[in-house]
């Protein structure tokens, strides 16, 4: 019996192993990937838009040639703190139900059954991305997840979406060799593009050198072309690959089957703000979950600090 199994080993489920650790809790971390699999899915040559002292966990300093650190330092640093605790991982382990039996929760996975007092769920919202729904998506050549550009030298790429993702995407690809076209259903370019990125993108479309299409959706994607709809009509373009950039929700069928209840305008967890505690006692949420679909409000700045806001709920718990 654990007094609390966490789902989840990225910076604010870490944050939370660590807490529980220091408190001298009986807990045990469960992830179906590798130690923070969400940085691993970055583009290969991200940097955060945090400084370093913003990612820290556990009083350890993240230390980065640059002002801004990269994925890799990220992924590095993280490691290095699970190792510096000596953190109880499980990785490339998945859960499958959690369910409250009497005063405890059964915790089943691909690999085994686990019991706890308490259940904390820092599963991100990465894994799940929002689909276009449009004949087409299932192709090979469609990615919602962008890595590095070198394999698509002289391929005609689209990029849908006009945040940070798809900026980023489409520089690089561009910067490589790549046709690129930009296509977003709004009127213009997000403006949470990170400020050192945007001025970039805007001169690149202005001078031609990336095709962008605004107000503009796709309609289907096909083995050789691409069908867009705008006020203008329909009309193909060529294309080889497809890297739809469209955000990600965490699981909200999960989150339900595990008996929480969602608030209906915003899909985050009901919750009280002091414990992240759910509605299901003794069950808590942290990190980007907590926000539903608005998980641009919490990022690993804000996350990491959920730690030891659940481990000292828990901690009040057990003393009454």
């Amino acid at each position: 019996m654990f007094n609390v199994v966490i789902i989840g080993a990225g910076p604010s489920g870490l944050s939370v192993a660590i807490e529980a650790k220091k408190r001298g809790l009986k807990y045990l971390v469960i992830e179906k990937g590798g130690i923070v699999s969400a940085i691993q899915n970055f583009p290969a040559e991200m940097t955060f838009f945090s400084t370093p002292e913003l990612l820290e966990i556990g009083n350890i300093p993240f230390t980065s040639a640059q002002m801004r650190p990269t994925r890799t330092e990220g992924l590095e640093y993280y490691a290095r703190v699970a190792s510096y605790y000596a953190l109880h991982c499980q990785f490339f382990e998945t859960v499958t139900s959690i369910t409250h039996s009497g005063d405890s929760f059964v915790v089943k996975t691909t690999r085994s059954v686990y019991y706890a007092k308490n259940v904390v769920l820092a599963t991100g919202y990465y894994d799940n991305p929002n689909l276009l729904n449009i004949p087409g998506e299932e192709l090979s050549k469609v990615s919602h997840y962008y890595g590095e550009p070198y394999s698509y030298y002289r391929q005609h790429v689209l990029i849908i979406g006009a945040k940070n993702s798809a900026a980023i995407a489409a520089l690089e690809l561009f910067r490589h060799g790549a046709h690129v076209t930009l296509v977003h259903r709004g009127s213009m370019l997000s403006d949470k593009i990170k400020y050192w990125i945007l001025p970039d993108l805007e001169n690149r479309i202005k001078e031609g050198s990336i095709t962008a299409y605004f107000q503009t959706e796709v309609k289907e994607i096909r083995e050789r072309n691409v069908l867009l709809k705008n006020a203008n009509g329909e009309c193909e373009i060529e294309n080889d690959f497809v890297f739809a950039m469209t955000g990600y929700h965490p699981d909200y069928d999960f989150l339900k089957a595990c008996g929480i209840e969602l608030n209906p305008e915003d899909n985050s967890p009901k919750r009280n703000p002091d414990t992240l505690e759910t509605n299901v006692q003794g069950l808590y949420v942290a990190g980007s979950i907590v926000a539903g679909k608005n998980n641009n409000s919490i990022f690993i700045e804000n996350g990491r600090l959920h730690g030891e806001i659940i481990v000292q709920g828990i901690l009040r718990t057990m003393s009454l």
